[in-house]
């Protein structure tokens, strides 16, 4: 243990005696009165401009939406095939010429798909880029 005689050990005990004795001074007071109030200015505030409806989209030109219909018509048709398993099968229509992609079971499925898609109306040519695959 360090001796009392150390000048560095006694300028410590000092100063820890001195930060003691103002703590425990404090001890008893009141608290510090509240800070005084500062006036509140309120400025005005301007509504937020006028935003105009902007539609979540573009909207759809015409023929992209009758390419789309008639992708739909010819899936329908696909689907209501007993023997046809329409769900390998994906439709493009672009000004009704109809392209087929994806996969069937069997050459006589695949032709199956391509007749009945030329068989909707609207349809002017089909595309057949079905493959066959076994268990599709």
């Amino acid at each position: 243990m360090p001796s009392a005689q150390n000048p560095a050990v006694r300028t410590f005990c000092a100063i820890a005696s001195v930060l003691l004795a103002l703590t425990l001074g404090a001890c008893g007071r009141e608290a510090p009165p509240p800070a005084k109030k500062v006036a509140e200015v309120i400025l005005p505030v301007e509504p937020p401009p006028q935003v105009t409806s902007v539609p979540d989209k573009p909207a759809e030109s015409p023929q992209a939406s009758a390419d789309k219909d008639l992708a739909g018509k010819v899936k329908s048709a696909l689907l209501a095939e007993r023997g046809l398993n329409a769900h390998g099968i994906d439709v493009v229509a672009k000004n009704g010429a109809v392209t087929l992609y994806g996969t069937t079971e069997t050459p006589a499925r695949r032709d199956t798909a391509a007749r009945i898609a030329g068989n909707v109306a609207g349809v002017k040519s089909v595309e057949n880029k079905l493959a066959v695959v076994a268990g599709s």
